[in-house]
């Protein structure tokens, strides 16, 4: 089994770790209520999609 010949530093840690976050979903407002909503998904607040009502409450 292979074993590392030096201890990783901190510093080679974290450049190596600068790739692992989180990213922020695309959120848009909607055009028929105004609440912010995921991009290419029906408003959960109006149940509209591209302008029509798709889903009825």
């Amino acid at each position: 089994m292979a074993v590392p010949a030096r201890r990783t530093s901190k510093t080679a840690k974290r450049k190596r770790r600068t790739h692992f976050k989180i990213s922020v979903p695309g959120m848009v407002e909607c055009s028929n209520c105004g609440e912010m909503k995921l991009s290419h998904r029906v408003c959960k607040a109006c149940g509209s999609y591209k302008g029509k009502e798709v889903v009825s409450k």
